[in-house]
């Protein structure tokens, strides 16, 4: 993993959790930190004085289990504060947190928490973790972790640097398992360019935001971001109703919301906008998933505020952007963000960066401080991504004379799946061990204008008969449901180059077997 701990070794302290929590304690301990908003009147908040006092316990108990300096500390809980508290209270401790999703199977549980080496792993109620992989690792429940808020508390932050490893989080790569992004705790400092680019984020701020905590975007954007600055983070574990998001704004006065494209279009679709006073919202903003033109203009036309975009990844964050600055174009996530070096490379040849207009790989600067410090016990794919003084993380696009980016997909084969990024090949390794299967390809599928789904494409062994039904229980079973396909088509063969490798590209447009039949019998 790129690292620069020896040259850091006289460089200030800097720990992420200490920039966010401390000077809020001291300033103003007596705000609301974190609103937690459940159904109907349940409400649940926390001062920073509060936040403060639990996170700093937390790290004296996690430091008294006799965890080296670094030690991976696994998160397994629900949409509930002690997720974040937890978080921060590792990274309190100089420790790694490794944020999971609640969502994951046991056994992809098990193959994040085995390779990321973890030495503590902490499992809330409703959830749980194989106890034949646990070896000797230390497992905390949601009761070992109340005792700890409230127990002796670390006198101050750890004095980690900001090259130290602070977070370690997982994203589908190009092979079959997910890989493990490691940050340091400079990336919460490489975060502030956002604040006034794209979020235009003060301490006077309530941000609202949509997503689960285990989710970057939510850690980031929902709690990371408003806390850096002061400001109340407002998070919701209610029961999933698109319909609750416009009356949450009004009852909470938030002034920013956060959320991914399919929401804002579900919001539409399904709440009552004119029932809510917004009045409050300043603007909305967005990530996850391109924003179509069509989508930001009905937004606009429905709730007169703005919809700002980004565009950023597991690897850096969002480092493109519209906002109160940016002006927003129709179709384009924005310009880089000020401070922020930004290049479109060719795919390949020298990493030498293309005049305007031009297609090619979306690269970043090395020196970018929201950088990932590499990938996790993965020398070879992260040597894949640094082009000289440039990472690139496999995004087509182009930069025009304006600085303003035009997305023009991936350069290979990840999908995107509600803001979180899929690899095809962890859903065919799950989906070939069926009995029924003979070949499997998997790729994304239009099935609207502005909506593309996972979908499964499935030869059946001969003889079998199989229904979609059966294909998505048995991803169900096995894969955490925002991985499972959304559709599924049977095809007699798979489209395949001349070497034998499935072309995925032409998944969609393959003919399926019912319609192949009907014109063999016609």
């Amino acid at each position: 993993m790129t690292s620069s701990f020896a040259a850091a070794a006289e460089a200030p302290p800097f720990n992420g959790a200490r920039f966010c929590l401390a000077e809020n304690a001291r300033l103003r301990a007596d705000k609301t930190a974190l609103i937690m908003a459940g159904a109907g009147d349940d409400v649940r908040s926390l001062t920073f004085g509060e936040v403060d006092r639990a996170v700093r316990g937390i790290g004296a108990g996690l430091r008294a289990l006799g965890l080296a300096p670094g030690a991976r500390v696994m998160i397994r809980m629900g949409n509930e504060a002690d997720y974040v508290l937890v978080y921060f209270g590792a990274l309190a401790a100089g420790l790694v947190a490794l944020p999971s999703s609640p969502q994951l199977t046991e056994p992809e549980a098990a193959f994040l928490m085995e390779n990321a080496g973890a030495s503590v792993v902490v499992v809330g109620a409703g959830h749980s973790i194989d106890p034949a992989g646990l070896g000797d690792r230390i497992l905390l429940r949601s009761d070992d972790i109340a005792a700890m808020k409230t127990g002796p508390a670390l006198p101050d932050y750890a004095d980690t640097r900001a090259e130290d490893p602070a977070t370690l989080v997982y994203t589908s790569g190009t092979t079959s398992r997910p890989k493990g992004v490691l940050h340091a705790h400079r990336a919460i400092r490489g975060r502030r360019p956002m604040h006034a680019h794209w979020l235009g984020l003060s301490e006077h701020d309530v941000m609202l935001h949509a997503g689960t905590m285990n989710w970057t975007y939510t850690l980031g954007v929902g709690i990371t971001d408003p806390w850096a600055c002061g400001a109340t983070a407002v998070l919701y574990d209610g029961p999933r109703d698109p319909a609750i998001w416009p009356t949450l704004i009004a009852r909470h006065r938030a002034t920013l919301f956060a959320a991914v494209p399919s929401l804002y279009r579900q919001i539409l679709k399904y709440a009552d906008l004119g029932a809510v006073d917004l009045g409050t919202l300043r603007h909305g903003v967005t990530a996850g998933e391109a924003l179509s033109p069509e989508l930001l203009a009905a937004w606009t036309e429905a709730t007169g505020k703005p919809l700002y975009e980004a565009l950023g990844m597991s690897e850096c964050s969002t480092y493109v952007s519209s906002g109160p600055t940016i002006p927003v174009r129709p179709g384009s996530p924005g310009k880089p963000q000020p401070g922020r070096r930004v290049a479109i490379l060719p795919a390949e040849g020298p990493a030498d960066p293309l005049p305007p207009g031009e297609v090619g790989l979306l690269a970043i600067h090395r020196s970018e401080p929201g950088l990932m410090l590499g990938y996790w016990n993965r020398p070879e794919e992260e040597a894949a991504v640094m082009r000289g003084a440039w990472f690139v993380g496999g995004d087509l696009a182009s930069l025009d004379a304006e600085g303003y980016l035009t997305f023009h997909g991936r350069n290979d084969d990840l999908m995107n799946a509600f803001g979180y990024r899929v690899s095809p090949n962890e859903i065919e390794g799950v989906l070939i061990e069926h009995p029924g299967v003979a070949e499997v390809g998997v790729a994304e599928m239009a099935v609207r204008a502005d909506l593309s789904v996972i979908t499964a494409f499935v030869v059946p062994k001969p003889d079998v008969v199989m229904d979609a039904d059966d294909i998505m229980a048995w991803c169900l079973d096995r894969l955490a449901t925002y991985k499972c396909p959304r559709e599924v088509r049977f095809l007699d063969a798979l489209p395949r180059t001349a070497n034998g490798k499935v072309q995925r590209k032409r998944l969609p447009s393959a003919q399926d077997r019912a319609s192949s039949q009907d014109r063999a019998s016609a």
